[in-house]
């Protein structure tokens, strides 16, 4: 997996709603009535899989800026 901000990919669908998808996280994908709810819905989403990788030794990519150890 790169270590790079993950990607939020939006496509506006024929009947209005968002999708927003993060490719490089297979499965992540949501719908949104607005841009914004497809984001955050996607990025809540995002942070489950991530940390469920985590939880199970997985790597996950370098998330820079997100956390700092003290």
């Amino acid at each position: 997996m790169k270590d790079s901000p993950l990607l939020i990919e939006f496509e506006l669908e024929v009947d209005g709603r968002w999708i927003a998808e993060v490719k490089d996280l297979p499965g992540v994908l949501a719908y949104g009535q607005t841009r914004e709810e497809a984001l955050a819905r996607t990025q809540a989403l995002a942070l489950r899989v991530l940390a469920d990788r985590l939880e199970n030794g997985e790597r996950i990519p370098q998330l820079k800026g997100l956390f700092d150890a003290a």
